[in-house]
């Protein structure tokens, strides 16, 4: 179903299937291939009409991405990682849809003319769903800023609403610029997570660390994309900055070493600041709240220092 006041709930009767073009690769790649799967997307969605009439998602970033985009009635179900706060930064536009959980019969039964789906989603139902001749596009994770602006042309032009889509991205690149931080003397920020897990050099963390101001340590240790950070390495960087996520309810054995003795004196001896996870998951317009709250962190520690210096002249 769509937005659940409309019409085709569980149980009713479903509308006569949209034609299909036949199954095939709409993956999304960074490389001149970009611009070539953006355009079979735009001919197939002029082919088929003003764009799909019935669209799921079936990952977490393009659940926020179509549910930004789509027309009213456009799209009829989001995963249900959309409704975990901890994942999720629309949970309340979320509830407005039926949840799936990726299964390529639960999926099907719903009739899709498009399926949004991420680059390493559950590969057999999208395989499966080729098959059987819906289309499918797929979508890469975020690993840059740029990516933000890329992914919304990409789904607004799959569902038709490419000026809905221009719109959100010239707001997106305006707020970045406002916020961004250009510095000679990075300060020097760790990432650090449960079991010591951190982001290092080509991640979306790494580039919204370097752009308000902060020198990535996970990077400097050598770690690309995400690893762990012994904690050995990080106590010897001595970080300017540390920044955890906020602990998930319950306990877990993973995140006692963020109670860890030696990372509590480290913390104890720079900034510190606590992220929601959700903001920093997927390539969205709101992952500029998290380019703000680093931006605040870099003029807090900007602003301590030069009060310490005053007060030792």
């Amino acid at each position: 179903m769509g937005r659940r006041a409309g019409a085709g709930k569980a149980g009713g009767a479903l509308p006569p299937a949209r034609p299909v073009a036949p199954a095939a690769s709409l993956g999304i790649f960074r490389s001149k291939r970009t611009w070539l799967a953006a355009l079979g997307v735009c001919l197939w969605a002029g082919a088929a009409g003003a764009g799909p009439q019935r669209v799921v998602s079936v990952n977490l970033c393009t659940d926020q991405l179509a549910m930004m985009l789509a027309a009213p009635g456009q799209l009829v179900s989001v995963s249900h990682l959309a409704s975990d706060p901890r994942s999720s930064v629309m949970v309340a536009e979320a509830a407005g849809y039926d949840a799936n959980r990726g299964g390529a019969e639960e999926v099907y039964l719903m009739r899709p003319d498009l399926v949004l789906a991420g680059t390493y989603t559950a590969r057999a139902s999208v395989e499966l769903l080729r098959r059987l001749g819906v289309v499918v596009v797929e979508v890469p994770p975020a690993s840059r800023l740029a990516d933000v602006a890329e992914q919304l042309r990409i789904v607004g032009a799959a569902l038709g609403q490419g000026a809905r889509a221009e719109t959100l991205v010239a707001e997106f690149e305006a707020g970045l610029a406002a916020l961004r931080i250009r510095t000679d003397a990075p300060v020097r920020a760790a990432m650090y997570y449960p079991n010591g897990y951190t982001t290092g050099a080509g991640t979306l963390a790494d580039e919204i660390l370097s752009v308000t101001g902060f020198a990535n340590v996970g990077a400097a240790a050598g770690v690309t994309g995400g690893g762990i950070l012994p904690l050995e390495r990080l106590v010897m960087a001595a970080p300017d900055l540390v920044v955890t996520s906020a602990p998930y309810p319950g306990a877990s054995r993973s995140e006692e070493i963020l109670a860890h003795p030696a990372l509590v004196a480290v913390r104890g001896a720079a900034a510190a600041a606590m992220v929601s996870d959700a903001e920093w998951v997927c390539g969205l317009p709101q992952i500029l709240r998290a380019v703000a709250g680093m931006a605040a962190a870099h003029r807090a520690i900007r602003d301590a220092v030069q009060v310490t210096r005053a007060d030792g002249e």
